[in-house]
């Protein structure tokens, strides 16, 4: 549902159109070519429409499929060479990789939060109220999914078990949070520590279960262009574009916290 109203605002803001810049003001500069963005797998629905948006403001400008996955999978793969012209993260660390390889063109801009949810089948179906019903003592013992503690979701889960003096020992350890996602709504796993964005765009795939203290592990995401960038113009534009008041209303609208 949220997506459909997104996507909605493409068109409703056509009337726009080429007189309206990245920023929401000015002329559109005449920006071309293609555009590769590498983004945090929870920003998958918010950055498709901030894409389509921003190709509509751009009509010459092609921003080929947009490469999710985790933050420090997509962190890696730049340092080790793959070509693309901004990088959104779903935190500052992998960010800072990034950058401490001389690889960011100019300082990153944090543009959105998120905090973590457990994601349970629809109605709930083992009561789960917290996470102490995850414990590896709960009876029954539910079947638990989170990300690899490298990854930010999973990272964030860890500082939310430890905060709750909780212990639990999950069944995997995803790449990313899509993928944890994925197996509560196949029902390979009774919960999952996703983001509530993440719950928000499920439907009623999943039921979401709000996680007391989650704002002890506040995930930041910050958005930098890339030096080296293929289409250095355009990386530019875009990140001013997705942390410009239009783009915060997009991501607002996908549930995630203003900076």
């Amino acid at each position: 549902m949220l997506a459909g109203c997104a996507s909605g605002s493409v068109d409703e803001q056509a009337t726009a159109g080429p007189e309206t810049g990245a920023s929401g003001s000015g002329a559109v500069s005449p920006l071309d070519g293609e555009l590769t963005v590498f983004a945090a797998a929870s920003l998958g629905n918010a950055f498709d429409e901030l894409a389509a948006r921003f190709e509509h403001l751009h009509p010459s400008l092609d921003v080929l499929p947009i490469t999710y996955d985790g933050s420090s999978v997509l962190a890696t793969q730049l340092i080790e060479g793959a070509r693309a012209d901004v990088f959104a993260s779903a935190d500052e660390k992998n960010l800072d990789r990034v950058a401490e390889e001389g690889l960011v063109d100019g300082e990153p801009e944090i543009f959105a939060t998120n905090v973590l949810e457990i994601a349970v089948a629809p109605g709930n179906p083992l009561g789960i109220d917290g996470l102490d019903d995850l414990a590896d003592d709960a009876a029954p013992a539910p079947i638990v999914i989170v990300c690899a503690p490298a990854v930010p979701c999973g990272a964030a889960a860890t500082t939310l078990f430890g905060e709750a003096g909780v212990q639990v020992t999950p069944a995997s350890e995803e790449q990313n949070v899509t993928a944890v996602l994925t197996k509560v709504r196949a029902g390979e796993a009774d919960a999952g520590l996703v983001y509530v964005t993440d719950i928000a765009a499920a439907g009623d795939e999943v039921e979401g279960v709000a996680i007391d203290g989650a704002d002890a592990a506040v995930n930041r995401y910050p958005i930098a262009a890339l030096a080296g960038a293929p289409n250095p113009e355009a990386a530019a534009a875009f990140a001013e574009f997705v942390t410009s008041p239009d783009g915060a209303a997009i991501l607002e609208s996908f549930g995630f916290g203003a900076p």
